[in-house]
């Protein structure tokens, strides 16, 4: 069995840190974990291993995000990846810092990145890990928001968090989609 884990975020060292980029962040802490490496193909930065019996194709999509669906569409196909063996890991404003919160399917939530993968997949219908990156900004701030940096005592929690998330990830491949909701959903 072949899964496709996909960290979103945009290419770039301005954004390197930045909350938007959580999806790259924990793709790497994973990566590191498991000792699987990225390579730059076609679309993005694409890592493959073995978790046990089952293979990764791991993807940190260069399209920048709001045109994930791109890379994450063309990976599926390339790959021959069953959709509900694809995890999209995502920051959500919704949630506070460092909450994950794994779902089957869902809205995009005004998330462009989501929302591209949705059209080009033609279905919202694919596993996600959001994370969250809390919303303590003023209105009309978010862009500012999601492209800033995580401050120093933010990043305390933010480690330990991804640690967990990575252990989401590991559980989701081999476990399944509902083990891991409900070993890691509000952890």
């Amino acid at each position: 069995m072949k899964y496709l884990i996909v960290g979103l975020g945009n290419i770039g060292d301005e954004y390197r840190n930045t909350r938007h980029n959580i999806g790259f962040m924990i793709l790497d802490a994973f990566a590191e974990a498991s000792n699987i490496s990225f390579a730059t193909e076609r679309y993005g930065d694409v890592g493959r291993g073995r978790i046990r019996n089952k293979q990764v194709v791991l993807l940190k999509p260069s399209t920048f995000m709001n045109l994930s669906g791109n890379a994450v569409r063309y990976w599926k196909e390339k790959e021959g990846i069953e959709l509900e063996n694809i995890l999209v890991l995502v920051d959500d404003l919704a949630l506070p810092l460092g909450a994950i919160r794994l779902k089957g399917r869902g809205s995009d939530a005004g998330h462009n990145g989501l929302k591209n993968i949705a059209a080009m997949l033609g279905t919202d219908a694919y596993p996600r890990l959001r994370f969250g990156i809390g919303s303590d900004f003023p209105r009309g701030c978010q862009v500012d928001y999601v492209l800033g940096n995580f401050p120093a005592e933010e990043r305390t929690v933010l480690n330990d968090r991804i640690t967990v998330a990575c252990e989401a990830i590991r559980e989701y491949v081999l476990a399944g989609l509902g083990n891991a909701m409900c070993k890691y959903n509000n952890k």
